[in-house]
């Protein structure tokens, strides 16, 4: 199915492409003679080559994003990625304490064993819940036809949010389950605080205007600690060995 040139625009931005395809990590042109002028930033507004940061002046106020490197791929963290367009459906790495994700796709010759779930466009392993390795993977897929992909951030309803922008930190399986968990470990241990402080020491029921404030206690008396090594009697005066 071809896409229309006002489905492309929708779904893909016009700065995706040139983003992609860009050349990164060559030495600055213009700052030929400067220590750390290496290509890696690149505007969304001028969608044109990637240049330095000493060429940030140029762009006062537009959408710049740094171009980082691993393992000899081009990478972008997410934070700074998904203010403009949907990652969904693509893989995300955490490298160097930040989430990444890469933008080209990466072709994996041979495939492990066990592996369940491998992308779509160049057959790299990935976890069972991404259809895609890569944004350029992604937007191959759309290429091919999958209406339910985009990067439009339009009609992104029902996720989670902080301050506008999607959480760094996907919602996983595991971190649901861990989630249930400790409400399942705060609600064990509220309910047993309830119980304890409903009775007294001798085990009769407390009356609600019973001696504490408010009649509640929020957390169980600590009982002494009884300590078995002061128990045993002291050692008499030593006495010196004979000659």
């Amino acid at each position: 199915m071809i896409r229309t040139e006002e489905e492309e625009d929708y779904t893909s931005p016009p700065w995706l492409m040139p983003m992609l395809r860009g050349s990164y990590f060559i030495p600055c042109s213009i700052h030929a003679d400067s220590n750390k002028n290496e290509c890696n930033m690149f505007c969304l507004d001028c969608a044109g080559a990637a240049f330095c940061s000493y060429c940030l002046v140029k762009h006062k106020d537009h959408r710049v994003v740094q171009i980082r490197r691993s393992s000899y791929h081009n990478v972008v963290r997410v934070n700074e990625i998904q203010k403009y367009i949907d990652i969904s459906c693509v893989q995300t790495y955490i490298i160097n304490s930040a989430r990444i994700v890469f933008l080209n796709e990466r072709p994996q010759p041979r495939i492990g064993k066990g592996v369940t779930n491998t992308c779509e466009i160049c057959c790299r392993s990935l976890l069972d819940s991404f259809r895609f390795c890569s944004l350029g993977c992604k937007l191959g897929g759309m290429k091919r036809g999958d209406q339910s992909l985009t990067f439009s951030m339009k009609g992104k309803h029902g996720r989670d949010y902080q301050g506008g922008l999607e959480s760094d930190e996907a919602t996983t399986p595991t971190k649901l389950r861990k989630t249930k968990a400790f409400n399942r470990l705060m609600n064990g241990l509220s309910i047993s605080t309830v119980r304890f402080d409903d009775y007294g020491p001798g085990g009769d029921q407390r009356s609600p205007n019973s001696g504490d404030e408010g009649g509640f206690s929020f957390s169980p008396g600590t009982p002494p600690i009884y300590n078995h090594r002061n128990s045993s009697r002291r050692k008499g005066i030593p006495h010196r060995a004979p000659f």
